[in-house]
């Protein structure tokens, strides 16, 4: 088994075929891959050390293995053609040894209506300027809704749409926009090198991949005030979350500023997370926080623990809404259960009072 390798193409494939999101290479394990959130052993032998690293090299270029035992980690975005795109992951377990996870990148690419996402997402989008974030956890769903959004805007508006992504993932067809995908360590140095550019590279939207430091954050910020539209990425759980991030990222005499600025460039926060459905799926579940003259106040003024029941008035005028509510929305639908919505939410008691 220690030289053996394993097939990286047709376990790829094998994932694909099956409906699985993730894969999983872990030494001591057999390969494990993740079907509606679940994951599942798949019928293989326990993986070694060197069946793992030969397998996992046998896919990247020499450059990208110096890079990552250089630097511990790799990203990249894989093709395999018939199949689909990836998204890879590889880093070091136990004192050395080499794990990898791979994500699938859907083909088609969903439009707003067939994720089923709130209407005020077709509004969001019509925006000419200002920052758009859409936050969860690792695999709650953020990307697709991005892409979603860039989707329904490339087959409506005549827009340059450029991503900054690590790698990049979804690949659009250009229909009406145009599309200008930069990929973080091979087409530019970093996200902030390439905000820094972006400027000059007449764009009218900007994906963000993900807004990881307090330099990308100023940046997107700046590029949202300056009469972009930004789109980009926080692994945060809710919208005052969201925000007490945003502004912590930089130094106390920095933070009054920040909050300004991110008071007028501010257009929605849109936190999310999906769930299992009963009978299969998953569903999402969304917290939509807009922008208005009455949160931005509240941003100003540093009063973000306000921010939530702000959020809960004239609703219907705002499209505003809190996890809660698309929580009970969803059990009293019968998509999930009152158990999963539990161990799901940000607000457990007010849930547990609601239902």
């Amino acid at each position: 088994m220690e030289n053996q390798l394993l097939e990286m193409n047709e376990l790829l494939a094998f994932m694909k075929e099956n409906n699985a999101s993730d894969l999983h290479l872990v030494p001591g394990k057999r390969p494990i891959i993740r079907i509606h959130g679940v994951l599942t052993d798949l019928e293989f032998d326990i993986l070694t050390p060197d069946v793992i690293k030969n397998s996992c090299y046998s896919i990247i270029s020499d450059s990208q293995k110096a890079s990552l035992e250089e630097t511990k980690e790799l990203d990249f975005a894989y093709p395999v053609r018939g199949v689909g795109r990836f998204r890879g992951n590889y880093y070091y377990v136990e004192e050395g040894k080499l794990a990898a996870a791979f994500r699938m990148i859907p083909d088609t690419i969903p439009s707003l209506d067939e994720l089923k996402s709130p209407a005020v997402f077709k509004e969001l989008i019509k925006k000419e300027k200002g920052l758009i974030l859409v936050t969860g956890a690792t695999g709650s769903g953020k990307s697709t809704t991005l892409a979603a959004m860039l989707n329904e805007i490339n087959q409506t508006e005549r827009k340059h749409i450029l991503t900054i992504e690590h790698p990049v993932e979804f690949m659009h067809q250009s229909k009406k926009s145009i599309f200008s995908y930069r990929n973080v360590d091979i087409d530019t140095k970093s996200f902030k090198n390439a905000l820094k550019s972006a400027l000059r590279q007449d764009p009218d939207i900007i994906l963000i991949g993900e807004m990881r430091d307090k330099e990308t954050i100023e940046a997107a910020i700046t590029a949202a005030e300056t009469g972009h539209l930004v789109f980009g990425t926080l692994h945060t759980n809710s919208a005052a979350q969201t925000i007490n991030r945003i502004v912590d990222s930089f130094e106390g005499s920095e933070q009054e500023q920040i909050r300004n600025m991110l008071s007028f460039s501010l257009n929605a926060i849109v936190s999310q997370c999906l769930i299992p459905r009963n009978g299969g799926g998953r569903v999402a579940i969304h917290e939509i926080l807009i922008n208005n003259f009455a949160i931005a106040n509240l941003i100003r003024e540093n009063k973000n623990h306000q921010i939530y029941s702000q959020m809960q008035l004239n609703q219907q005028a705002t499209g505003m809404r809190t996890q809660t509510q698309s929580l009970v929305e969803a059990v009293k639908a019968n998509y999930i259960t009152r158990e999963l919505a539990l161990r799901y939410s940000t607000n457990y008691n007010e849930l547990m009072n609601l239902i």
